[in-house]
């Protein structure tokens, strides 16, 4: 076809406009189909969560650091976990150690605080933002009875009721959970060679639970987690949880604990199995769930003090294999898929405690135990704390939605304390009065509204989004230019403030970073700095400006190949070019043939 026809140039356009409707095509579907975040009109995907205590970080690990002597390898388990996403960690304090002699709280070994050892570990969790969980038990020898293994109950529960006092006094906001002794339900966690007894236990947690709100009203108590047993003892030396927990409300122990303590260990069951009075596995929590139901303290959350399966080799003798045995991958593969299961069927589910983190010092007496790690001695991490890292780190953004101030992407700095307030949306709310303490909540939208309470002691905070002080806010501005929230008012009220509006409204939603610090300046009527947040609630509004440019901009372009098109068909063809006669003699030598051949000889003249 010779160049310059319409065929070739049809099949271009043709092919422009099949590309043009193509490109059409896809934004329609865009438009319609694709961003599953609600517009501001439709209900939030995530509600509120109805139980108090279960809307925070779910992932916790135990840890052993009052073992550890080294400070850098203390500060590298801490920082390991901060990097996973992990928000809690539970440690033991224990009572001998720290009071040596009834009232004296000072190491003469070392010629310092019996405290100091663990004010370092409390430190720690707080330069890297994890909350602690205090497990009180493990009594001296002068408050036991003599010649008791070191696990025994004190002779007289007045005096551990004592110590929680001074516990939680000398790390009032500090720390906010603590778990009144460990598997009293176990003949070697109570007293050797007596029966376990359920209601001296209740006792127990009585008196130290009174003594803790006494030192700080708003500190919130874990009862002993118990241990999973299929059978009880015929002489009570050990009973099953079961057993042991219905003994317990029924000796009175409901009013004395916020927060239920459980084990949850998976044995060699995948986290789905049900749950079977006969049978060892994660979902056995259902049935302790019942009892408290049975005796109307439903409304309390459940916490896993323990938590996790064995990798122990298949060469380890059954009789060292009590906690069963899945291998590495399924571990990596279980542990988060239980949290997740917890989270999505148990409302009542909240901070689940890892067994454990990273071993330190002897190995256990089973050897089986030492399988249960995150992280090997050398710091080297097992399959299942990569697994981990990509679950938790996910939950630090908070997509569109309700979040309670304890939410897992919220994170606090400073001096900070959960109050308890049938005010708040929870049931408790976070405070705190001290300038500088701040808090860094990661988001997902272009909306958010925040819950605060006005007072005639509130202070300001002052407000950033992205590092740009009052970016996508419409608040005031200090002297210095800075944006800022101020919590006075004459009277004590809840308001809901939107902090953040219209951000950008991009397509799609993008990551924000808001950040709250409380001022040094405040409201010349003020009596005070305090701050005080209960949620938070993250919208989207989807802008519509960017397909809007787009779909013109394709439409434009549609309707010029149409416009081409059809100017193609109505124009009149153009002429083909016609051949002209060439005398072969009348060249110069530049025009011959590329072979070089010389032109044939002339016809002969006629005469």
């Amino acid at each position: 076809m010779p160049l310059g026809g319409r065929p070739r140039s049809l099949r271009r356009l043709v092919l422009y406009l099949f590309l043009t409707l193509a490109l059409v095509a896809g934004l329609l579907a865009d438009l319609f189909t694709l961003d599953p975040l609600p517009r501001p009109d439709t209900p939030l995907p995530r509600p509120p969560r109805s139980f108090a205590n279960t809307d925070l970080n779910p992932f916790g690990v135990n840890i052993f650091l009052d073992r550890e002597v080294a400070d850098w390898k203390k500060r590298r388990t801490i920082e390991m976990i901060s990097e996973a996403g992990i928000g809690w960690i539970k440690q033991q304090f224990s009572w001998a150690e720290i009071e040596p002699r009834q009232g004296y709280f000072w190491d003469d070994k070392n010629e310092k605080p019996s405290w100091e050892k663990f004010d370092r570990i409390v430190d720690l969790a707080e330069e890297y933002g994890l909350e602690v969980i205090a497990r009180l038990d493990r009594p001296p020898a002068w408050a036991r009875p003599e010649g008791s293994n070191p696990e025994a109950p004190p002779a007289d529960p007045h005096t551990y009721a004592d110590f929680v006092f001074q516990f939680v006094q000398h790390y009032r906001g500090r720390i906010h959970y603590i778990q009144l002794w460990n598997e009293p339900n176990l003949e070697k966690e109570w007293r050797w060679g007596a029966p376990v007894d359920p209601q001296a236990y209740a006792t127990l947690l009585r008196l130290a639970y009174r003594r803790a709100r006494e030192a700080d009203p708003n500190v919130q108590v874990l009862s002993a987690p118990l241990a999973a047993r299929l059978t009880d003892d015929p002489d009570r030396l050990n009973l099953s949880e079961l057993t042991y927990l219905e003994e317990m409300y029924r000796a009175g122990a409901a009013p004395y604990f916020d927060i239920m303590s459980a084990n949850g260990y998976g044995f060699s069951d995948p986290p789905e199995a049900p749950p079977d009075p006969g049978r060892m596995n994660f979902r056995r929590v259902e049935l302790l769930r019942l009892i408290m139901e049975k005796h109307s303290d439903g409304g309390k959350a459940v916490w896993f003090n323990e938590y996790g399966w064995n990798t122990a080799p298949a060469n380890f003798p059954p009789e060292d294999l009590i906690w069963g045995r899945v291998s590495e991958q399924e571990q990596a593969e279980y542990t988060p898929r239980g949290i997740a299961y917890a989270r999505e069927h148990w409302p009542w589910a909240g901070v689940i405690c890892i067994w454990y983190f990273r071993w330190v010092g002897d190995l256990p007496a089973k050897p089986a135990e030492s399988y249960f790690r995150m992280v090997n001695d050398d710091f080297t991490p097992q399959p299942v704390y990569a697994a981990v890292r990509q679950v938790a780190t996910a939950l630090a953004t908070a997509s569109p939605g309700w979040y309670e101030e304890m939410a897992a992407p919220v994170q606090y700095r400073g001096d900070w304390y959960p109050v308890h307030d049938g005010g708040a949306s929870d049931g408790s709310y976070i405070a705190s009065g001290v300038p500088g303490s701040h808090l860094v909540l990661t988001f997902q939208g272009s909306d958010l509204r925040v819950r605060v309470r006005r007072g005639p002691d509130g202070g300001r905070f002052l407000v950033s989004v992205d590092g740009v002080s009052g970016r996508g806010t419409v608040l005031p501005r200090d002297r210095f230019g800075m944006a800022y929230l101020d919590l006075y008012s004459p009277d004590v009220e809840w308001v809901e403030v939107p902090l953040v509006q219209g951000l950008g409204r991009e397509f799609p939603a993008r990551l924000h970073r808001l950040e709250l610090n409380i001022a040094e300046e405040k409201s010349a009527s003020s009596s005070g700095h305090f701050c005080a947040l209960d949620s938070f609630e993250v919208g989207y509004q989807r802008s519509y400006r960017l397909l809007g440019i787009s779909a013109g901009l394709l439409l434009a372009g549609l309707l010029a190949a149409l416009t081409i098109l059809v100017l193609e068909f109505l124009r009149a063809p153009a002429p083909r070019p016609q051949a002209v006669p060439v005398n072969p003699w009348t060249l110069q030598p530049d025009q011959f043939p590329p072979s070089g051949e010389a032109p044939p000889s002339p016809p002969p003249k006629e005469p």
